[in-house]
C-alpha cells in the first residue's frame, strides 16, 4: 500500500479571476498560470463513482467484501484506486432525515449509514483514498463522520474533502496531493472559486502532482450533459462543475474526478489535464435507483506523467446489477455514452472511447494504450504519519 500523510490545512486566499464561456481576453488569459512543481515519475490511478457499502435500505453480505469484486483487479494494478464514498460508516446517531440511527426519512431524503465493518468493501478491492466531499458525508452528523473517519483509517484507507484539508498520497518517487470539494459546508466550497484556486495552490506546493475530486451536478437519468453554469437538485445550488474544473486546472490541478449526478458524463482534456466530469454510480446495495442510464457504469484508470500531462488511459464499462453491484458489460453501453456526451459537450476538447481506451482529440496520445490487465502494483507500507 502507499504511504500517506496527514491532511494539512491551509488558509485559503480571495481571488476575482472567473471563468466565461467565450475566449478569455489575452491579458486576463495571461493570469491562466498553473505553478511549476519538481516531476515526480509517471503514475496510474483508478477511479470510480459513487459507493454505498449499505445503509438502511440493505446490507451487503460478509461485510461488503465482494461489492466491488468486478473492479477489484484494475483498483488493485492502479497505483492509486480511489472511489466517492456516498456514506457513512458506524452506527446510531441522528439521521438528517429525522428519527435515530435507521437513516431512512421517506420522500427525498435519503441518509446512508453502513457497519463500520463494512470498510473491508473498499480494503480488500485495493481503494488506497477516497472522496468524502458530498451530500452524505454528514447524513448522520459529526459523530457518523468521526466514526467513518474512523474505520477508514483503522483499515489504511486515506480521505480527503473537508474544508481546507489537502490528503498526500506518497509513491516511491512521486507526491500526489488530494482535496475534494462540494456544495456543502462539511467540505471545501466548489462555489467559491477563489478558494478553490486557493486550496488547489496550497496543495500544489505539497506534491508533484495535484488530484482533485468533485461532487457536483444535478441527478438522474437525464443528466448525462454537462452545462455550462451552475446546477441544482433538491432546492440545492451544486454548482458549475466547468467553471470550477477549469478554476482548478488554472490553479495546478493534474486531473479533477467527478461523482454525483448519478449517471456518466462526458470526458474533456484542457491543457494536457483529464477532467471526468461524472463516473456515475459504481456500487451500492438496494439503495440507487437502477435504469438503463442510472444502472450504466464504467471505472476510468488514467496514466499521468512526472508534471502531472494526461499520457494515456483506458474505460471498463460496466453494469449494475438489480441490487447496485457492478459487473463486466461487454456491451460498452459506458463508452458509447461518454464518448457521444463527450462530443457534443466539449467538442475538440472531448475524450472518447474506442476499443476500451481513451482517445483525445487529434489522436493525442502520449503513451502505449493501458492493458486490461496490468501486473499488481508494488505496494510500500503506509504509514499514517507520512
Amino acid at each position: 500500500m502507499i504511504r500517506w500523510a496527514v491532511p494539512l490545512g491551509v488558509g485559503l486566499t480571495s481571488l476575482t479571476l472567473a471563468l466565461g464561456a467565450v475566449p478569455l481576453p489575452a491579458a486576463i488569459a495571461a493570469k491562466r498560470h498553473r505553478p511549476h512543481r519538481p516531476a515526480g515519475q509517471p503514475f496510474t490511478l483508478a477511479w470510480g463513482g459513487d459507493t454505498t457499502l449499505g445503509s438502511s435500505y440493505g446490507n451487503p453480505p460478509d461485510s461488503a467484501r465482494g461489492l466491488l469484486a468486478a473492479v477489484a483487479a484494475p483498483l488493485r494494478a492502479a497505483d492509486v484506486g480511489a472511489v466517492n464514498l456516498e456514506g457513512t460508516l458506524g452506527s446510531g446517531g441522528p439521521s438528517k432525515c429525522g428519527g435515530g440511527g435507521s437513516g431512512g426519512g421517506g420522500g427525498n431524503c435519503f441518509a446512508f449509514q453502513a457497519p463500520a465493518a463494512n470498510v473491508a468493501g473498499l480494503r480488500v478491492a485495493g481503494v488506497d483514498i477516497v472522496n468524502i466531499a458530498n451530500n452524505h458525508a454528514f447524513d448522520f452528523g459529526a459523530s457518523g463522520q468521526a466514526q467513518t473517519l474512523g474505520a477508514l483509517t483503522g483499515a489504511g484507507i486515506a480521505y480527503s474533502g473537508r474544508p481546507g484539508e489537502i490528503r498526500v498520497l506518497r509513491l516511491p518517487d512521486t507526491r500526489v496531493a488530494f482535496v475534494g470539494f462540494s456544495a456543502y459546508p462539511w467540505s471545501a466550497p466548489i462555489g467559491d472559486l477563489g478558494a478553490v484556486r486557493g486550496l488547489v495552490r496550497a496543495a500544489a506546493r505539497q506534491a508533484n502532482v495535484v488530484v482533485a475530486f468533485v461532487h457536483a451536478g444535478a441527478e438522474g437519468s437525464g443528466q448525462v450533459r454537462t452545462p455550462n453554469h451552475d446546477e441544482v437538485a433538491f432546492g440545492e445550488n451544486r454548482g458549475n462543475p466547468r467553471a470550477f474544473a477549469h478554476a482548478a486546472i488554472d490553479a495546478g490541478a493534474d486531473l479533477v474526478v467527478g461523482s454525483g449526478p448519478h449517471v456518466l458524463r462526458g470526458i474533456e482534456l484542457d491543457r494536457g489535464r483529464l477532467i471526468a466530469y461524472s463516473l456515475g454510480n459504481l456500487a451500492g446495495y438496494r439503495n440507487f435507483g437502477i435504469g438503463p442510464v442510472t444502472g450504466t457504469s464504467a471505472l476510468l484508470t488514467v496514466r499521468l506523467g512526472p508534471d502531472g500531462t494526461f499520457m494515456s488511459g483506458g474505460l471498463r464499462s460496466l453494469r449494475l446489477s438489480g441490487v447496485g453491484i457492478p459487473t463486466a458489460d461487454p456491451s460498452g453501453a459506458a463508452a458509447h455514452l461518454i464518448s457521444s456526451v463527450s462530443r457534443a459537450d466539449f467538442g475538440a476538447h472531448g475524450v472518447t472511447v474506442a476499443g476500451g481506451q481513451l482517445v483525445p482529440h487529434d489522436g493525442f496520445r502520449r503513451a502505449p494504450p493501458l492493458a486490461h490487465a496490468e501486473p499488481q502494483r508494488t505496494r510500500v507500507r503506509r504509514s499514517p504519519h507520512g
